[in-house]
């Protein structure tokens, strides 16, 4: 939804996840995997995440460069690298409303932390299998104390790692690209085609070119929301690494980057 050196990691894909196949532990699910191989080439070998020297992404950038450093962004957990058949449903569950508007009370971190709110109309019809996933995780506290972790000025802020470590999510299924990367669409990070779980960003900029690559908005920034999102914490940079978080949550952080914008509480407008 990555290394040390985060930047460069992204210049290799679209917030690429490696992932690892692993054996299943009784004699019944170890035959059924071998039935699904035989009659299913859509397993693959899994996509080892790669990790190169340093550079940090600009508003100056080339729209080609952005787009590789957005794809590694969400690398390191080993995953089940899943076959279609396999990937998460959100799709099979009870349809969102065409619209739905979520609240989002941030605190601004930095050394005068403040808190201030911003809402995003979530729009089922521009991806539904997006927003669905969206809405139950939110449902389950899932963002609540999640820190926007990478800030790219003029690119894009990036959450969805929670502040308690949890088991990987299993991936969902791609939507396709119906609206374009428009200054303060949310958008899912992806790993590659279907591959989505829990990790978004919001877009600083048009950043229209991210359409070709499969990235699919399902929301907008309302009002005069994208001014509270231009004061997320940025000093940091790409330096959170994607690992840690994912393994510690909040406990590394609030050790190693303190000064953080974080979500208090997201939660949908009755």
């Amino acid at each position: 939804m990555g290394p040390p050196k985060l930047a460069h990691a992204m210049e290799k894909g679209m917030l690429r996840r490696g992932g690892q196949l692993r054996p299943c532990l009784t004699l019944i699910a170890i035959i059924a995997v071998v039935q699904l191989v035989a009659r299913c080439p859509a397993f693959t070998a899994p996509v080892a995440a790669t990790e190169a020297g340093a550079g940090a992404a600009t508003s100056t950038a080339s729209d080609s460069s952005l787009s590789r450093r957005l794809a590694a962004a969400s690398v390191l957990t080993p995953a089940l690298m899943l076959s279609e058949a396999g990937l998460a449903s959100a799709e099979d569950a009870a349809a969102p409303a065409p619209t739905v508007d979520v609240t989002f009370e941030v605190n601004l971190g930095g050394d005068s932390p403040s808190t201030e709110s911003f809402t995003i109309r979530l729009h089922s019809d521009w991806a539904p299998i997006g927003t669905q996933q969206f809405l139950q995780l939110l449902d389950k506290g899932w963002y609540d104390g999640a820190a926007f972790f990478r800030i790219v000025p003029g690119f894009v802020a990036q959450f969805g790692l929670p502040a308690k470590a949890q088991p990987r999510l299993p991936n969902i299924k791609d939507d396709p690209v119906k609206v374009s990367n428009k200054r303060g669409t949310l958008v899912f990070a992806t790993a590659g085609p279907n591959s989505r779980t829990s990790q978004l960003f919001i877009n600083y900029r048009d950043n229209s070119f991210l359409d070709k690559k499969g990235f699919s908005p399902f929301g907008e920034v309302l009002g005069d929301g994208m001014q509270v999102v231009e004061k997320l914490y940025s000093g940091y940079g790409e330096k959170p690494n994607q690992g840690m978080i994912t393994a510690m949550g909040a406990s590394y952080l609030d050790e190693q980057f303190p000064k953080l914008s974080k979500i208090v509480k997201a939660s949908v407008q009755k």
